[in-house]
């Protein structure tokens, strides 16, 4: 594996971290407060090409592999402290964009990807239900085939850009006797006659980022709005969650790089009797504890970015990388707090924001528990 950057993938790098340090320095902590999505930003990081990373050049995007996307992913949560932003990119990403290039006809393709890619459309995707939780393919909400149209009736949780989304990939079931083998996947436009996403739920961290439910009352979807074929859902949503548990948190790591030179400054800034309060081991030890899972998530984050292009295998690796990412990004949060002490649990020193933005990371994309039952799994336990 060969992890240096050629000039072009430097370049975009380096454009990257200089974008969103212009232009993505705003007020989180009043957005944070009020739970406000911030429009002008996700428009600013269409127009320079985010949304569109791994899109094909002939649809509108830039056409990155999947080691670049991750890296590009990197810098943006280095200088971007928006992190509701930054998840509702990555949820966008992950859970609408990446679906639609690999089972996308050609023209939802055309129709979709670009608008996509640019940040005039904002994707999301409706998989968990109120009552089926981690058991994901225990669905409720029923598709039923009438003529050249399904008809969708039930409920999902938890969407990510529900309340925002222009586009949604929804998962229902066409025949619950199938089970598994029943799930399809729909793209379903908002303003759909039967749709409503209009609950907005009010959550602990990435209050920035919209999360709605969504319930569908005989909401009719056009057969040719089918993504991929019928009962090929599950297949769909699987390969799907693989892309976002190993490309999810690629912000996360920028975000610890952030918190750690934070940490630096701080403790080479804190005077306490006498000294620094870095010169006392106990908060070094903290510090030291920070690069080190900055550096492993990191790596993993590469490694499944390299193995990704390469197409390998990455079924194991994805659920390694979320697992290991999302309890380096937690800790290195609580041990932020510790060393700046009371001041790390006001609001104005944007540090407790970033423990209530990382704990969701240990839930969404399937939990830490899921993680770990996958790697047992695939360990032969």
């Amino acid at each position: 594996m060969d992890f240096a950057w050629s000039d072009q993938q430097r370049e975009l790098l380096d454009a990257v971290g200089r974008f969103a340090s212009q232009q993505l320095k705003y007020n989180v902590i009043d957005n944070d407060r009020d739970g406000v999505f911030n429009h002008d930003a996700w428009e600013k990081c269409g127009s320079f090409g985010i949304q569109g990373l791994p899109v094909p050049t002939q649809y509108g995007g830039l056409g990155m592999d999947p080691l670049t996307t991750v890296a590009a992913l990197e810098r943006l949560g280095y200088a971007c402290k928006d992190n509701g932003l930054l998840f509702s990119i990555n949820a966008h990403l992950w859970t609408a964009v990446t679906p639609l290039i690999y089972n996308g006809s050609e023209a939802q393709k055309k129709k979709y990807l670009p608008g996509l890619s640019n940040g005039t459309l904002i994707g999301g995707n409706a998989m968990s239900e109120p009552n089926s939780g981690s058991d994901a393919f225990s669905l409720s909400t029923t598709a039923i085939k009438k003529g050249s149209t399904y008809i969708l009736n039930g409920s999902k949780i938890f969407v990510t850009n529900g309340p925002i989304a222009d586009l949604l990939v929804v998962f229902a079931t066409v025949d619950k006797m199938r089970g598994p083998d029943g799930i399809t996947a729909f793209l379903v436009e908002k303003n759909s006659p039967g749709m409503n996403a209009a609950r907005k739920l009010e959550k602990m961290g990435l209050r920035t980022s919209p999360m709605a439910e969504v319930f569908f009352e005989n909401c009719e979807v056009p057969e040719e709005n089918l993504l991929g074929k019928e009962g090929g859902g599950a297949f769909l949503f699987t390969r799907s969650m693989t892309w976002e548990r190993g490309c999810i948190l690629a912000s996360a790591v920028g975000s610890m790089q952030r918190l750690l030179e934070t940490c630096i400054r701080y403790a080479n800034e804190r005077k306490q009797g006498g000294q620094s309060i870095g010169k006392y081991q106990l908060v070094a030890s903290k510090i030291v504890d920070m690069k080190v899972r900055v550096e492993s998530s990191r790596h993993m984050l590469y490694h499944y970015g390299w193995l990704s292009g390469h197409r390998k295998a990455v079924y194991l690796e994805a659920a390694m990388t979320k697992l290991h990412i999302a309890d380096c990004w937690v800790k290195c949060c609580e041990d932020a707090i510790q060393i700046h002490g009371g001041y790390g649990y006001m609001t104005e020193y944007e540090v407790e924001r970033e423990l209530r933005d990382a704990i969701a990371s240990k839930l969404y994309s399937g939990t830490s528990e899921i993680q770990r039952n996958i790697v047992a799994s695939m360990l032969g336990l």
